[in-house]
């Protein structure tokens, strides 16, 4: 190996940059999930840079997102080491951005080749702290965006201290003087553009510090060939993680939580119900007709999450259809009590989800599944206990019909349109959208005709003729409104 400085800040070029893909206890809450084990990505040595380089943003990308973090640079080479031995192994201490494109993270996901090895995506520097004048775990690392303090976190934070780190390493792979381990981001992390300029500082309060590590952002070249690779894209996920919430990332407020007391009325109201009191309100077209459920006797009930298929095109396919597509990141990203409502333009022909994909599904804590086209597996995705509304079993793949291509908008499904956030009902008469800011009132508006027509189905079955009494008349309801306040009085 050359000792030929290939950097300013660093001895030797690595042979390899290490890094951790979550391990501070903020960075985890603000992910809402927190790893059992630490988990690892390699950045290739050809995407350092110093402090002062330009970053580039790649035209037509908008997820250029900055990570501060901690680097710990190798001394002697470390093998199966023990934790108590791990820190011994580390000679120096720096800053360091773990920079990615999240435009190019779908197709990535885990790997992050394309979205963290461009060139200078790695900044290290400016100067080296000694490993051995410091304590591991009182550090911390400091990011600024155009001069404005975003992040800060402590080594009291980790979830896995270094030592458990290089340990873990040292296990399965040597680590070689001079590699660097980029030990993961405190919460914070976000999004730059052209124009920005983002430091980061790593030091032990009151002692050495590495200095401000300055990266500015500029625009650079796209021109991403489709015949080749995958090409940039985006949806709201990718959005929310690359500027750390909805909020940040000029987002709409994530699907609203049905209330334990709307979700136990609308359980108890059948959907034709529902129909007939949205109906009462002007709104015709909000059933999505065509689908049956896995199972009769299916109630559904949950906020949409939508997923949109586009019609097969080979090339397209080729392009969106592999990898981390947005089929699997809708199912991924499924929040307890949601339904995925996915827009398959009522094509049979193919399915649109099979047996993986709905245990993802119950594993996440769906509410359920919508799809107005088929369903792959069907006889075991009826034998999972999730909701699932289909056009029926079909036993090909997406590519023959679709191509999945994006989630969390306005799509149309089974010819209705469905929006994030509305609510879904379904049982074996069918599935509904409901407007969620009229729920309640539909919902206690369809509970009190349920109960208006299981009394007169009771007049019906005792001989009464159904003219006057079905709608009833004057003479009728009074009668109702009789038994009903003689029912209350004796409940009382």
């Amino acid at each position: 190996m050359s000792t030929a400085p290939a950097h300013p800040s660093l001895p030797h070029r690595p042979g390899k940059i290490v890094a951790v893909h979550v391990s501070h206890e903020s960075r985890a809450a603000q992910r809402g999930r927190r790893p059992a084990a630490p988990s690892y990505f390699f950045k290739p040595s050809s995407s350092l840079a110093a402090s002062g380089d330009a970053v580039e943003r790649p035209e037509g990308t908008e997820l250029l997102a900055f990570e501060g973090e901690i680097a710990l640079v190798i001394g002697t080479p470390a093998r199966s080491v023990a934790p108590a031995e791990a820190w011994s192994h580390v000679a120096w201490v720096t800053a360091s951005n773990d920079w990615g494109l999240y435009d190019l993270r779908a197709n990535d996901k885990g790997s992050n080749v394309r979205n963290k090895g461009r060139d200078g995506y790695t900044p290290v520097g400016p100067r080296l702290i000694d490993a051995r004048a410091v304590d591991p775990t009182a550090l911390r690392v400091r990011t600024w965006l155009n001069g404005e303090l975003v992040q800060e976190g402590e080594t009291t934070d980790l979830i896995f201290p270094f030592s458990q780190i290089i340990a873990d390493l040292s296990q399965h792979l040597t680590l070689e003087t001079g590699d660097v381990i980029l030990t993961g981001t405190p919460a914070g992390a976000s999004v730059a553009v052209p124009g920005d300029v983002v430091e980061v500082e790593v030091d032990a309060p009151g002692g050495p510090s590495s200095g401000r590590l300055t990266s500015r952002v500029i625009d650079g070249p796209g021109g991403f060939d489709p015949a080749i690779g995958s090409l940039p894209s985006v949806d709201d996920l990718q959005r929310e993680e690359a500027w750390g919430s909805r909020e940040a990332a000029g987002l709409p407020a994530a699907s609203p939580v049905i209330s334990p007391g709307l979700r136990d009325k609308l359980l108890r109201t059948p959907v034709a119900g529902l129909s007939q009191q949205l109906r009462k309100r002007g709104l015709d077209n909000v059933s999505i007709d065509g689908l049956r459920p896995t199972r009769p006797g299916t109630k559904l009930v949950g906020v949409a999450r939508t997923l949109r298929f586009v019609p097969n095109r080979e090339d397209l396919f080729r392009s969106h259809g592999g990898g981390y597509n947005a089929q699997k990141r809708a199912f991924d990203a499924v929040r307890e009590g949601e339904v995925i409502v996915i827009e398959a333009r009522g094509e049979r022909g193919s399915g649109t989800l099979g047996d993986v994909l709905a245990l993802r599904a119950l594993a996440r804590g769906a509410a359920g599944v919508v799809t107005d086209g088929g369903v792959r597996d069907y006889a075991t995705v009826a034998g999972i206990d999730l909701p699932v509304f289909s056009q029926g079993p079909h036993p090909a793949v997406l590519g023959r019909r679709h191509v999945p291509w994006d989630t969390g908008l306005t799509i149309a499904c089974g010819g209705a349109t469905v929006q994030p956030g509305d609510i879904i009902v379904g049982d074996d008469d069918g599935v509904i959208v409901i407007p969620p800011a009229i729920a309640e009132e539909v919902a206690d508006a369809a509970l009190a005709q349920e109960t208006e027509d299981a009394w007169i189905a009771e007049q019906v079955a005792a001989g009464h003729p159904v003219d006057g009494l079905f709608p009833m008349n004057t003479e009728w309801r009074a009668k109702y409104e009789a038994a009903t306040e003689a029912a209350t009085e004796a409940g009382a």
